[in-house]
């Protein structure tokens, strides 16, 4: 595999162990999320990094918070367990 590949490969999987180092000692709980303004935006960050950037960045407005948490309960463990079959 090309090296920059992996490289990226490696971002997304670090972005997705990091939003789940935010709910380390507690559930993942949707009402929790909207009230913490410093994890929100962390996982936004994170997303970007997975690869939504423009979208986030340039649609912030219409970019929701129900389609975030979507995100984060939805897609990231599928796409967690993808990127590690990748780099096995």
């Amino acid at each position: 595999m090309d090296n920059d590949i992996k490289t990226w490969l490696y971002d997304i999987l670090q972005s997705i162990k990091e939003i789940d180092s935010f709910y380390d000692n507690k559930p993942k709980k949707y009402a929790d999320y909207l009230t913490d303004i410093k994890t929100k935006r962390a996982v936004e960050r994170n997303i970007e990094i997975i690869g939504t950037r423009n979208r986030i960045a340039h649609g912030y407005d219409k970019i929701s918070d129900e389609l975030i948490w979507s995100i984060v309960i939805n897609s990231l463990p599928k796409l967690k367990e993808e990127v590690d079959n990748l780099l096995k």
